[in-house]
């Protein structure tokens, strides 16, 4: 079973230009002076497309005349593409602004044919864009179905899997959703030709001659009976992404929608790469010319690689809340710092108790991102000898050097006193609660020239009448002292 998507982004020339309008409202996209489309609340009040400028102000008097610009729909359809590559590599732009998917190997992944256009349709609607799809077994099919202009003649099932279910729908379309049927629209409707049904009825060698081989073709690719290919869209070797505000934002909590949009293309450009990130950073431009101001750097590392979208955008979520804006930001930046292969899924026939790794990571990620990374800290050793120097605490986002393993198995209690404590000595025997056994040593320290802390020290393990066994030392000096440095657990 083949399964086409096309999204239909019939607004698209004007949603590219969403920072020029906020609000809901008549608005109109302007093309030479004649109008592209309009929002639905300039078409409800009389605003139909090639209408000239003076016909719009006179229809629509509080109307906002905004001119097309081909550089922001180019991005627009960049940034969707990319986006959509999370579900599969195959994505490829068709004319009328479609986009054209071939999901077929991806359906099992997504659990069926409902589940991913539900997530589809999502991820559009996070990238700020109104889209209309199409379901079919054949890529033309689809595209066609997307196309269905609405009202109540065409109001029809616009999805299928099933090839007999297609064809039914595409031949109650009507034949100029077919753009090689436009040159001969006089004739067809000249001999009662409205629909596709109607023209496949039609003897095949006298449609020939009198229309054209682009139109047979089409029909041909629609009813999956012609090869269709397609040249898909490459994915970028890197990843950087870039969007403009609406206006100037003061505060860093409303960047999150920009924001969202940047993170969506990110997981689509991970997933179509095969990596996952570990460190990003989100680039919040001010001001420019004279009063330029020098990018705010949000720099996120993450405990462990990711590509999904929930996690990442929690932590950027938790990371704005806390950040306090120098200026107000005009544009948003995304680029990566480091990547690594996407991990396959753990092949543990049992899970961990408790919860994973994973889970573990996320909650530490979720910390730093709500506390700050000096503030979440974890303990990790160093090459000292001296026991009290042997560690320390660093934040959970470095990256600490594997330490090798001593041969020598030293039997040292896990914590030591912040202070060691001089003992007492009675009959020569160090004293702690009750004179002491030494019953193992010595281990001998002798360090810290290097950093004017000298120390040197014979540990022995010591026991109390009562069984309780203590770590202490003997100070190797001009005047020997024995010292208790932690207690066994």
């Amino acid at each position: 079973m083949r399964m086409w998507i096309s999204l239909h982004l019939r607004y698209l020339p004007l949603e590219a230009l969403r920072p020029s309008w906020s609000e809901p409202g008549p608005y109109v996209l302007m093309e030479q002076d004649r109008v592209l489309t309009a929002t639905r609340e300039a078409a409800a009040a009389g605003v139909r497309p090639a209408m000239r400028r003076s016909g719009v102000a006179a229809v629509v008097p509080d109307a906002v005349m905004i001119d097309r610009d081909i550089h922001k729909e180019d991005i627009a359809f960049n940034t969707i593409a990319m986006a959509l590559l999370r579900f599969t590599p195959e994505v490829t732009y068709a004319d009328d602004y479609c986009v054209l998917m071939d999901v077929t190997a991806s359906l099992s992944l997504f659990r069926g044919p409902r589940a991913i256009c539900r997530q589809i349709k999502k991820c559009v609607r996070m990238l700020g864009f109104t889209a209309t799809m199409g379901t079919a077994p054949t890529a033309m099919g689809a595209w066609l179905l997307s196309r269905v202009p609405f009202s109540k003649k065409y109001k029809q099932v616009r999805r299928t899997v099933q090839t007999g279910t297609m064809e039914r729908l595409l031949e109650c379309l009507p034949v100029l959703l077919l753009p090689s049927a436009h040159d001969h629209f006089e004739w067809l409707q000249g001999i009662g030709c409205d629909t596709i049904g109607q023209l496949r009825k039609l003897p095949r060698a006298g449609l020939q001659r009198r229309t054209n081989k682009l139109l047979l073709e089409a029909i041909d690719k629609a009813f999956g009976m012609a090869p269709e290919l397609f040249e898909w869209i490459k994915t970028p070797l890197t990843f950087a992404a870039r969007m403009e505000t609406h206006d100037r934002i003061e505060h860093a909590e409303a960047l999150l929608f920009g924001s969202e949009r940047l993170l969506l293309q990110l997981v689509g450009w991970l997933v179509s790469v095969q990596k996952a990130v570990s460190c990003f950073v989100l680039f919040l431009e001010h001001e420019r010319g004279r009063a330029a101001i020098a990018p705010s750097v949000l720099e996120i590392s993450l405990a462990e690689p990711a590509w999904h979208e929930d996690h990442l955008i929690r932590l950027l979520k938790e990371r704005l809340g806390r950040l306090e804006l120098v200026a107000p930001v005009i544009a948003l930046r995304l680029e990566v710092l480091q990547l690594v292969d996407m991990l396959p899924p753990t092949d543990s026939l049992f899970p961990e108790p408790g919860g994973s790794q994973e889970d573990h990571n996320r909650l530490l990620e979720l910390l730093v991102a709500r506390l700050g990374k000096e503030n979440v800290l974890k303990l990790t050793p160093l090459a000292d000898h001296r026991p009290e120097r042997a560690n320390c605490w660093v934040s959970v986002s470095t990256k600490c050097p594997k330490q090798q393993s001593d041969s020598i198995d030293l039997e040292r209690p896990f914590w030591v006193l912040e202070n060691p404590i001089q003992l007492l000595m009675r009959d020569d025997r160090p004293f702690y609660n009750s004179p002491l056994k030494l019953i193992k040593g010595p281990e001998r320290i002798e360090s810290g020239w290097f950093d004017d802390a000298m120390a040197a020290r014979d540990y022995y393990v010591a026991q109390g009448s009562d069984a309780t066994c203590y770590w202490v030392y003997l100070e190797r000096s001009s005047d020997p002292r024995w010292f208790l440095h932690d207690l066994y657990a």
